[in-house]
């Protein structure tokens, strides 16, 4: 029988066990699709209801467009940990709802009445609603539901991409998107519409424009809306002192991608700052219909505008030290020697590695806690075929030098230890830093 140390148990322990799944990076989902993200905070916590992109197969959606059956909500209390609270509602369970379309596309939550009223966009089984998508209405008691649809759709509403703003004038407005942008009064029961449909005015007439998201800072009014300027959409926003305008289209949100035709968003405050939930199709880039939320930080100019918001793979949130730290979602690396890509290519869901293969090659991650409870061991699950040396360091690439791990000939995945050099407490960036020239792939790190 193999003798082991204490040390190496627990390491063996800790490795076997793993440390439950953490998504303080971006894409923040990664066991699913997920788009069009709605970002709401009830209760203290961050709910996002998004849409759920799948593929289609024979029988079940157009092949090659987008095919979404049912949404799920996701919540977080601290945006680094999200939990899925399942399946909420689905096309074969609202009455209305053509249940052979897979369209069940982008929708929101509100909170008002003490119940949680989800609006969502599908293409309705009867003509008695008319053509292209009605806009329904599912209501719970809680913001992980179960929710129940309504057995109509709101009437004299047609469109996609549903968003309600309740002001702070207890008023309820609902805006959606049919080749322009419409907004109208809600009633009191939130369920049918006060006024006519009303086209907002001053936005583009040009190219498709749709998803609109609404919220209000200081007594302006935002519209945040997708709008194909060239070939793919960009983020753009416009201001008004009314949330029915007219607005005045301010600026550019966040640029377009050549490799993600869409992009649609939410914005939300919590916890003091203003965050930005948007997707991209980072667990599918060679077919932009499957999706993936992710999240960065949104800032606001002294004037009253937003600065634009550049998309970031590492997204927001604090890394516990002791976890797996995917360092793949970086928040810099060197132009030379250091690269991403999949685990396994036909898996995107297991996620990615850094690929080092130039001596100096660095990768950095950023705001990693170290606690104040001293750690002593640095982890590192790597494969090479031709060994190494690796350095990790913190704070920035010429900072303290915390761990150095000599690398073996690997030809499978290993997970390797090794004490630390000093200790620093709190929150720290981590760079790590190839020594020679040999090629090493690391999946994480993490220590304890």
């Amino acid at each position: 029988m193999r003798k082991y140390s204490l040390h190496a148990l627990l390491v063996v322990m800790w490795v076997t066990l793993g440390t439950g799944n953490l998504f303080a990076q971006n894409p923040i989902i990664m066991d699913q699709f997920t788009a069009d993200p709605s970002a709401r905070v009830f209760d203290g916590k961050v709910y996002l209801y998004p849409s759920h992109d799948i593929l289609a197969k024979p029988g079940e959606g157009r092949p090659g467009w987008f095919c979404m059956k049912d949404y799920h909500v996701f919540s977080s209390g601290n945006l680094t940990d999200w939990k899925d609270d399942g399946v909420i509602l689905s096309q074969n369970r609202v009455k209305w709802v053509d249940s052979t379309s897979y369209s069940m596309w982008a929708p929101d939550c509100v909170f008002r009445n003490g119940k949680y009223y989800f609006y969502f966009p599908a293409p309705a089984k009867n003509l008695a609603y008319g053509r292209g998508f009605s806009i329904g209405v599912a209501i719970s008691a809680k913001p992980y539901g179960p929710f129940a649809p309504q057995p109509e759709p709101i009437k004299d509403v047609h469109g996609i991409d549903p968003c309600v703003l309740i002001t702070k004038g207890e008023q309820a407005y609902l805006y959606w998107a049919q080749g322009a942008i419409y907004v109208a009064k809600l009633k009191k029961n939130m369920l049918e519409l006060a006024t006519k449909p009303y086209v907002i005015q001053g936005l583009p007439d040009k190219g498709l424009i749709e998803g609109p998201f609404i919220f209000e800072r200081k007594g302006i009014y935002y519209l945040t809306y997708p709008h194909v300027q060239d070939k793919t959409e960009r983020l753009e926003y416009a201001m008004a002192d009314n949330p029915m305008g007219p607005f005045k289209v301010v600026g550019v949100l966040m640029d377009a991608t050549p490799d993600c035709w869409t992009n649609q968003s939410s914005v939300v405050k919590f916890q003091g700052q203003w965050y930005l939930f948007y997707h991209h199709n980072d667990l599918s880039p060679h077919f932009d219909k499957n999706r993936s939320v992710r999240i960065d930080s949104l800032f606001f100019n002294p004037d009253g505008t937003i600065k634009k918001v550049i998309p970031t793979l590492r997204g927001v949130g604090i890394t516990d030290a002791t976890r797996k730290i995917q360092i793949d979602r970086y928040s810099r690396k060197s132009e030379q020697g250091a690269s991403i890509a999949f685990l396994d290519s036909l898996h995107p869901y297991e996620g990615w590695k850094t690929m080092l293969n130039t001596s100096n090659a660095w990768i950095q991650y950023n705001k990693v806690d170290f606690g104040y409870h001293k750690l002593r061991w640095a982890n590192v699950r790597v494969l090479s075929k031709a060994g190494g040396v690796l350095q990790i360091r913190l704070d920035q690439r010429n900072g303290p030098v915390i761990a150095r791990i000599k690398i073996p000939v690997t030809n499978t995945w290993t997970v390797l230890h090794s004490s630390l050099l000093t200790f620093h407490s709190g929150i720290h960036n981590l760079v790590v830093q190839l020594m020679d020239d040999n090629n090493v792939a690391i999946d994480w790190v993490s220590f304890q």
